[in-house]
């Protein structure tokens, strides 16, 4: 068990090393050569029922309509390519990760018989530079800010809410139920060194438009904080970011987050709790909905985005089989300058039964419960029901 999730850590965060690979290979030159990944594949059948259509954030559609997908959960199948030198007192590596989803999209509402090849996703690609004084990233890669959030979900193995029942790319799992979607950016970052009990991250990334306040003229700032001991991990994050309307115009806005959370446990059990809040960061995607004003009142425009997780997991002693069960909310409210007042919740109550039938292969089995409300009318609720089983293999 402990094995396969360190793979699915390393494939998330591009960290093939973590992993037992199948494949290494050892250069003349000094360099190795890795090669890893995984593969899922999950039965999901999806019922909606709708209650009233929230449009401002909600995920949940309200369709009254019912479907079954053979499709990838939400960790994407990976094919991950490691190379890696050490040069004098310098290590150098370079790492290359693709995401493919197996099933076909939709197009026009129907999804297609002949989809001539799943979407591929290019998540990674970066190099990095290290030595005793830590560690430099430069590429694209996981981002820092909810990271953890996500690496410490039980739906990392399984599917969590669909995302919708003719989606063409991963399921959500809790994104947009718990927190925000850290996405695959373009930094650079700088670590501190990986064998302490605490690692510093600090990070430059490409900017994002966060409309109407699309020019950026500094890089957004993420930094995340890790300290680990055993089975016990306590981390704290931070983001910030400053947008203009344009060219002469001086409105600006700064989105701005922090995120948390805390894993206790043993070789049996382990209890986790995380959360976020900020202005401006949106909902679901990061800076999806983050601002709600015509662009004239700079901090005033910006949405309030808050949200967390409980989780327990529990493995029987000399048991291959691990449960899990979880529930998550996401809040997404109107800025100051809006004139109509909202707040839309999407929440998920997820429960889980994973079979470690061999060292590589996970047999999964879950049901998830997922709701979209508006203001606090529990009448006015799309919600879903969305069991689920599957396979996944890690090599």
């Amino acid at each position: 068990m402990k094995r396969v999730a360190m793979l699915c850590m390393g494939l998330a965060l591009g960290a093939a090393q973590a992993a037992e690979a199948q494949l290494t290979m050892q250069m003349s030159n000094g360099w190795s050569f890795t090669f890893s990944g995984n593969v899922n594949a999950f039965a999901v059948y999806e019922k909606e029922n709708a209650g009233t259509t929230v449009t401002t954030g909600g995920i949940v559609g309200g369709s009254d309509a019912s479907a079954t997908r053979i499709r990838t959960g939400l960790l994407p199948a990976f094919a991950v390519f490691d190379a890696k030198g050490k040069e004098g007192n310098t290590n150098v590596g370079v790492h290359f990760g693709f995401a493919p989803q197996i099933q076909c999209g939709a197009v026009d509402g129907a999804v297609q018989h002949d989809c001539f090849g799943a979407q591929i996703d290019m998540r990674q690609v970066f190099l990095t530079v290290g030595g005793t004084w830590g560690q430099i990233l430069a590429g694209r890669e996981l981002g820092l800010f909810g990271r953890q959030n996500i690496l410490t979900d039980q739906t990392l193995f399984g599917v969590g809410a669909t995302g919708g029942q003719l989606s063409g790319g991963t399921t959500l799992g809790r994104i947009g139920f718990g927190y925000i979607y850290p996405q695959f950016k373009a930094q650079m970052t700088y670590s501190t060194p990986a064998d302490r009990p605490f690692q510093l991250s600090v990070g430059l990334f490409d900017p994002a438009s966060n409309p109407p306040y699309n020019l950026i003229e500094l890089p957004r700032l993420e930094a995340e904080g890790v300290w680990s001991s055993g089975a016990t991990k306590v981390w704290v994050g931070g983001l910030l970011q400053n947008n203009s309307l344009g060219i002469g115009l001086d409105e600006s806005a700064t989105a701005w987050g922090g995120s948390g959370g805390v894993r206790l446990g043993s070789s049996s059990f382990s209890l986790t709790a995380s959360g976020y809040y900020g202005k401006g960061l949106g909902t679901t995607l990061l800076f999806n909905l983050g601002t709600g004003g015509a662009g004239t009142g700079g901090g005033d425009d910006l949405r309030t985005s808050y949200g967390g997780i409980g989780q327990l997991t529990f493995t029987p002693a000399n048991s291959k089989v691990t449960v899990a069960g979880s529930w998550g909310i996401s809040v997404l409210d109107n800025a100051d300058s809006e004139a109509t007042t909202f707040s839309t919740k999407n929440w998920l109550a997820s429960g889980g039964l994973y079979y470690q039938a061999t060292k590589s292969l996970k047999a999964v089995a879950e049901f998830n419960y997922a709701v979209t409300s508006g203001d606090d009318d529990l009448s006015d609720e799309n919600n879903s029901i969305a069991p689920a089983v599957g396979l996944m293999l890690f090599f």
